[in-house]
């Protein structure tokens, strides 16, 4: 059985997006937001500690795990604490390109590991107040990283991804298969076919 050690809707959206039949479990699991660490150690880190968490009480199953964090020069933009730290985000986001890192701790039966990290790059439209406001407005952001939701009115930020955009979602998902199908991985982090998506 594969489970998924997340409460994230949007990675359960885009695994049953997929046909993957799959249960969510999740546990306390101990994170760090230690921007020392690096956008790509710092999401395995978190990764591994959730799938972990998971893995020790259900042994003879598949868990995954996974973390994203926001990265703008270099400094990780967790979820907003309220509308105000909201905003401040957004306005730093405004009219630049930021990474989105996402890694995916993937723990088989019998303990062994196969963990991955993804980035993706966003480039965010110039905003005023006013198109800040509105976003806010019509989507809820207090629980998402960098304030904002890909898959939740992008066309009023985003100009642009280059990249994986189910990864800025949350979850590489056809990654994540081809992993658990048994195919290599690969161990950095990279923008896997240079995908890129405007609107």
């Amino acid at each position: 059985m594969l489970i998924l050690a997340s409460q994230s809707p949007r990675r359960r959206d885009l695994l049953a997006r997929e046909g993957v039949v799959f249960r969510v479990v999740v546990r306390e699991a101990q994170e760090i937001c230690d921007a020392s660490l690096g956008p790509e150690a710092l999401c395995a880190y978190n990764a591994g500690a959730k799938a972990l968490a998971v893995a020790r009480e259900f042994p003879e199953d598949t868990v995954v795990g996974a973390d994203t964090l926001v990265f703008l020069d270099g400094q990780p933009l967790g979820k907003p604490v309220d509308l105000e730290d909201a905003r401040r985000m957004l306005r730093l986001l405004q009219g630049r390109t930021h990474c989105v890192c996402t890694a995916v701790a993937v723990v088989l039966p019998g303990g062994e590991r196969r963990d991955f990290c993804e980035r993706s790059f966003v480039t965010f439209r110039r905003m005023d107040e006013v198109a800040i406001e509105r976003y806010l407005a019509e989507v809820y952001v207090l629980d998402k990283a960098g304030a904002y939701a890909m898959q939740e009115r992008s066309e009023l930020i985003v100009e642009r991804v280059v990249g994986d955009v189910d990864n800025v979602i949350g979850l590489p998902v056809r990654r994540l298969l081809r992993v658990l199908r048994g195919d290599a991985v690969e161990g950095e982090c990279g923008v896997v076919g240079g995908a890129e998506v405007g609107s």
